[in-house]
């Protein structure tokens, strides 16, 4: 088994399709990602309680649209967000450029 089939594997192309799909909606925090919006500052609150971010590199798996990256690094990480969905990331990427935040994005599909 090659590394590209090892990485296929694990991925289903469905859920990706899915959220690339939704990429123009991940920064609406009344549309659908509205709950994740709102569970956000006790995701990002229970992170930095067990193991402060600030001056870290934080990896965030999956990260979408850069919702709890954006907030990691409002708290001083210096944070890489990877994903599958290219669509989101770019959604990432361009709300980072506007809000002024330093975060690296990469695809790893």
């Amino acid at each position: 088994i090659n590394e590209e089939e090892c990485t296929m594997a694990n991925v289903e192309a469905a859920e990706v399709n899915k959220f690339a799909d939704l990429a123009h909606q991940w920064w609406d925090a009344q549309g659908v990602f509205k709950p994740l919006h709102q569970l956000n500052p006790l995701r990002l609150d229970y992170i930095d309680s067990r193991a402060s971010v600030n001056g870290k590199q934080v990896l965030d798996v999956g990260c979408g649209g850069g919702i709890l990256s954006e907030s990691m690094a409002r708290r001083g990480a210096r944070v890489l967000g990877i994903d599958m969905a290219e669509r989101s990331l770019e959604v990432a990427q361009l709300h980072a450029l506007e809000a002024e935040i330093q975060i690296e994005y990469r695809c790893i599909a």
